[in-house]
C-alpha cells in the first residue's frame, strides 16, 4: 500500500482519533474507521486499525486501570468471545455493505432502546438513583455478543460499550477505565482472527509502527482533555456519536 502527501496526513489525523477516542472523547472512534476505509479497501481498513487501537488501549489502560469496574466485564467477556466467533464466519460471508447496514441497525436501534428505556426509568431514578442500572438478565449477553460480532466485522464495537456503560451509569473515569481494560482484552483477542484472515501483515505493521506516534500524542492529549469535560456532557457525546455512527454506517 503507498500513500501520497494528502494520504499520509488522512491517516495521521485518523491515528490521533484512535488516542483521542481511547482516553478523552468517547464514541467517535468510528471517525478514523471512516477515514482508513476511505484509504484502503474496508476489510483491509479493518485489519490495519487493530494495532493502533491497541497502542490507544495500552495508554488507556495505563492511565485509567484503577478505575475499571471489573464486575462489568466478567458479564460481557464470555458473550464477547462467542461474538467474535460469529463476526469471525460472517466476515467471510457479508459483503461490505451488508455488513454497514447490519452493524448501522443494530447500534441505532440499542441507542433507540437506551434512550427509551433511561426515560421509563426516570421517574424511578428520583427515589432510587440505583434502580436505573439495573438491566433484565438478556442485557448483558446481548450487548456481549454483538461487540464481539460488530467489533470483527467492522471495528464498531465502540458504540455498544457506550451504550452499556451508559446503561450502568457509571461516573466518566469508571467508564474510561472498564472500557480500555474492556477493548485491550478484545483487541488483543482479535489479533489471531485477523492475522488468520490474511487482514494483518508485515507490511500493514510497518504502516503502523509509522502511525504509533500520532495515537500516543493522542491518547495523551484525551487524559487532558477528560478531567475537563463534566459528566452531562460526558455521556451526551458518547450517545451522540455513538448514533451518529450507527447513520453514518446505513448511509454508507
Amino acid at each position: 500500500m503507498t500513500l501520497d502527501a494528502f494520504g499520509w496526513a488522512l491517516a495521521v489525523f485518523a491515528a490521533l482519533i484512535v488516542g483521542l477516542s481511547k482516553t478523552g472523547v468517547p464514541g467517535i472512534g468510528m471517525l478514523f474507521v471512516a477515514i482508513f476505509a476511505n484509504l484502503m479497501p474496508t476489510r483491509q481498513a479493518s485489519g490495519f486499525v487493530l494495532p493502533l487501537l491497541i497502542c490507544g488501549d495500552l495508554v488507556a489502560v495505563f492511565s485509567y486501570r484503577r478505575h475499571t469496574e471489573w464486575k462489568h466485564l466478567w458479564r460481557l467477556f464470555p458473550w464477547t468471545a462467542a461474538g467474535v466467533g460469529l463476526g469471525a464466519v460472517a466476515l467471510g460471508r457479508l459483503d461490505n455493505r451488508q455488513a454497514q447496514l447490519l452493524v448501522g441497525g443494530i447500534i441505532l436501534t440499542l441507542v433507540v432502546l437506551h434512550l427509551w428505556r433511561k426515560r421509563a426509568a426516570a421517574p424511578a431514578a428520583l427515589a432510587d438513583p440505583a434502580a436505573v442500572a439495573e438491566q433484565g438478565a438478556w442485557f448483558a449477553p446481548t450487548i456481549g455478543v454483538l461487540a464481539g460480532f460488530t467489533t470483527l466485522v467492522a471495528n464498531a464495537a465502540g458504540p455498544l460499550m457506550a451504550i452499556y456503560l451508559l446503561a450502568m451509569r457509571l461516573p466518566k473515569l469508571a467508564y474510561v477505565g472498564t472500557s480500555a481494560v474492556f477493548f485491550l482484552l478484545l483487541n488483543l483477542f482479535k489479533v489471531p482472527f485477523m492475522a488468520g484472515l490474511g487482514l494483518i501483515t508485515v507490511d500493514s505493521l510497518g504502516f503502523n509502527l509509522a502511525l504509533a506516534p500520532a495515537v500516543f500524542a493522542g491518547a495523551w492529549f484525551g487524559r487532558w482533555v477528560l478531567p475537563r469535560v463534566s459528566q452531562a456532557w460526558f455521556e451526551r457525546l458518547a450517545l451522540l456519536f455513538s448514533a451518529a455512527a450507527g447513520l453514518k454506517l446505513l448511509i454508507g
